[in-house]
């Protein structure tokens, strides 16, 4: 399919096969868009009037989202140049923010919108007890602040293996997953007394506390304003995250969680992050790694998503993991919402992407087939309604 080059305030595709993913699949169907948004979609038996495009029974899908990224903090074919994503300098840095760190122009970003993935989340890695402010971006653009959906969203906590090796190699704290948590919790304790402070400060009228950083940026953790994200594989590190996100009343999100198929009754209360599936057993904490996660997480009504952990497989491969699931047992729906509506709902942006229906903005791939057929093309990619991408 030739390029559309959509130009006009609005647009009126028919003849749809349209992927709602929050409602039936509508075999024959309409979509208009408007300004970025969705204004209208249904049956064609509903539609009457001009159209601009007759896709003659090919597919519409919405727009992928990868819930797991480090996109543009690892720019493609680059080393140290253009290696953003770790700041292991200091084990507790939650003022650092992910946009500040991300090249839009890196060709991976290309490489995700033309696979259909038209939002992702970026964080920084997980070298650091707490990492940094999470972002979330539309994978479309030149200016990353153009490109923003919401440019602090959670704060990255990692546990386990990654931050104990790396600070024991510069001999100092954390070496054990004992002073990872400690430090953690440390952090979260003055930052909670930090508000407090703050607060009785204006009740008094007196003097406020003198400026920290890094705890005025754990503030809207603490007032739940956006989610604590733990990097956890093993189930003790799961457990650990969910232990210290009870104590301090967080909105937790477990991500990578390789065991927690092993623990499902105790992980179905929290959004989990799946992923990379296409990975080896790199090392100890992958041990236990198996594809059969997806279903018995799934069977268990635990809220999945499906992640690249970009670069670790790069993000054009993001609509293969749903594959693998479908090969494990689950349904091709519940595959396909682990990558659009799933990482839409944890990620807090389900009113604006994850589905296709009128108010949410126009983010959708049209495709010549079954997107989990290795033989379908993606022929169009949209936008915020514009077409970013034609084969």
């Amino acid at each position: 399919m030739c390029s559309i080059f959509y130009l006009g305030e609005f647009m009126i595709i028919i003849n749809a096969k349209i992927y709602t993913v929050e409602e039936d699949v509508i075999q024959n169907g309409f979509i208009k868009f408007e300004d970025g948004k969705i204004s209208e979609i249904g049956d064609m038996s509903d539609f009457n009037g001009d159209f601009d495009l007759d896709l003659q029974g090919k597919s519409i899908i919405p727009g992928f989202i990868d819930a797991h990224t480090h996109l543009g903090l690892v720019e493609d074919g680059i080393s140290f140049e253009g290696d953003d994503v770790n700041e292991d300098t200091d084990p507790c840095t939650p003022q650092l923010r992910s946009i500040d760190g991300v090249n839009p122009r890196d060709k991976a970003f290309y490489e995700a919108y033309k696979s259909g993935v038209t939002t992702a989340l970026i964080t920084q890695g997980s070298a650091n007890p707490i990492a940094g402010q999470m972002s979330i971006i539309k994978t479309y653009g030149i200016c990353i602040d153009e490109m923003v959906i919401n440019d602090f969203c959670s704060i990255k906590f990692a546990l386990g293996e990654n931050p104990k090796s790396v600070y024991n190699s510069k001999n100092q704290a954390p070496a054990t997953r004992m002073a990872t948590a400690s430090l953690i919790r440390e952090n979260l304790f003055k930052s909670k007394e930090y508000l407090e402070n703050k607060i009785k400060a204006v009740e008094d009228e007196d003097d406020l506390p003198e400026f920290d950083f890094k705890y005025e940026s754990l503030i809207p953790l603490i007032k739940k304003e956006v989610k604590a994200h733990f990097h956890c594989h093993r189930t003790d590190d799961i457990f650990t995250a969910i232990r210290i996100a009870k104590e301090f009343d967080l909105d937790l999100v477990l991500v990578h969680a390789t065991e927690s198929y092993m623990i499902p009754g105790y992980v179905k209360d929290y959004p989990v992050i799946i992923g990379p599936l296409m990975t080896d057993r790199s090392k100890p904490e992958l041990a236990n790694l198996d594809l059969s996660c997806t279903k018995i997480l799934s069977d268990n009504d635990v809220l999945i998503s499906l992640s690249t952990d970009h670069p670790e497989t790069p993000l054009k491969y993001l609509s293969m993991q749903p594959i693998l699931a479908i090969k494990e047992g689950v349904s091709e729906q519940k595959a396909l919402e682990m990558i659009t509506i799933n990482p839409a709902k944890t990620l807090g942006i389900s009113d604006r992407v994850g589905s296709l229906k009128e108010g949410k903005d126009a983010d959708f791939i049209i495709t010549d087939g079954n997107i989990f057929d290795y033989k379908t093309s993606i022929l169009n990619v949209f936008i915020n309604g514009e077409e970013v991408y034609h084969a």
